[in-house]
């Protein structure tokens, strides 16, 4: 597998986050749902896109059973590994693993009877044609999954986004699946049908501290959905200047709960035409 440098740089990110990435509750919550709403059933063929540490793919593998089976591909070999280790665990022969570019995926047209993606589709650079290809993949009356962040979801990112603004810096993060309208419209526009958007809130309440340690300062990390990343356009003196006008923004939203952390989901499906 070649990756580009951006594509480089989220794989690292993900293998240097594997051994904690199941720390975190909602990821557990969130996976659930998205196969709890796909309706898998015994015997059928899974496709797990972006399986991460592979929550959705163990529960897709535990319903479809020995007759069925679940292709779990990721970019990042640390997150594979995590799942490697779940699958000695749970004593599974069902669920094969792929690293692979989930832009760049070959696979049999009309193999698939469900295809999921959860936490991942911002990252993407063309999301339009990776969802026409997917689209390629299933069966007539096959069902897609995906999970797509509000563009009011996660804090750090939000006020980041708006500080880095007044700097001439342009943020995607959410943008891509920010309101249900334009995750209905994503899958509109790759050709599927009775599109249905659920959207569900897990959010909570962190402490000061906690919201300030999600600026992201380093250039060389990767950005959703930009090949380069636009911190590398402001100098040292800019970017401390922005942390601090980010700290103070962050001040003001503080209650005696806390600062809100919203993580509204939009939980996104469609079907493939059954003729």
């Amino acid at each position: 597998m070649k990756l580009d440098q951006y594509k480089q740089q989220i794989a690292d990110l993900y293998s240097r986050r594997s051994s904690t990435y199941d720390e975190a509750e909602w990821h557990h919550q969130i996976a659930h749902r998205l196969v709890e709403q796909a309706q898998i059933n015994p015997g059928q063929q899974v496709l797990d896109i972006a399986t991460g540490t592979g929550m959705v793919a163990i529960e897709a593998a535990q319903i479809v059973g020995d007759e069925g089976r679940v292709i779990a591909v990721d970019i990042s070999t640390g997150m594979l590994e995590q799942l490697k280790r779940k699958i000695e665990t749970f004593k599974l022969n069902n669920i094969e693993i792929m690293l692979a570019d989930a832009e760049a995926l070959e696979l049999a047209e009309n193999s698939c009877d469900r295809i999921l993606c959860s936490s991942a589709l911002i990252w993407l650079i063309d999301i339009p044609a990776t969802l026409r290809n997917w689209h390629r993949f299933l069966k007539p009356g096959g069902i897609i999954g995906f999970h797509g962040f509000a563009d009011t979801a996660f804090i750090g990112g939000v006020i980041q986004k708006q500080v880095l603004k007044k700097y001439g810096v342009s943020l995607i993060y959410n943008e891509s699946t920010g309101t249900a309208e334009k995750c209905h419209n994503l899958l509109q526009q790759a050709g599927f049908k009775d599109i249905e958007v659920k959207t569900e809130q897990y959010g909570n309440y962190i402490s000061l501290e906690q919201a300030k340690q999600m600026w992201v300062e380093n250039p060389n990390s990767p950005t959703p959905g930009l090949l380069t990343n636009p911190l590398s356009q402001l100098t040292p003196a800019q970017l401390e200047q922005a942390k601090t006008a980010f700290d103070a923004e962050l001040e003001t939203l503080v209650t005696e709960q806390g600062i809100w952390n919203d993580i509204s989901i939009h939980f996104t499906l469609g079907r493939k035409n059954p003729s």
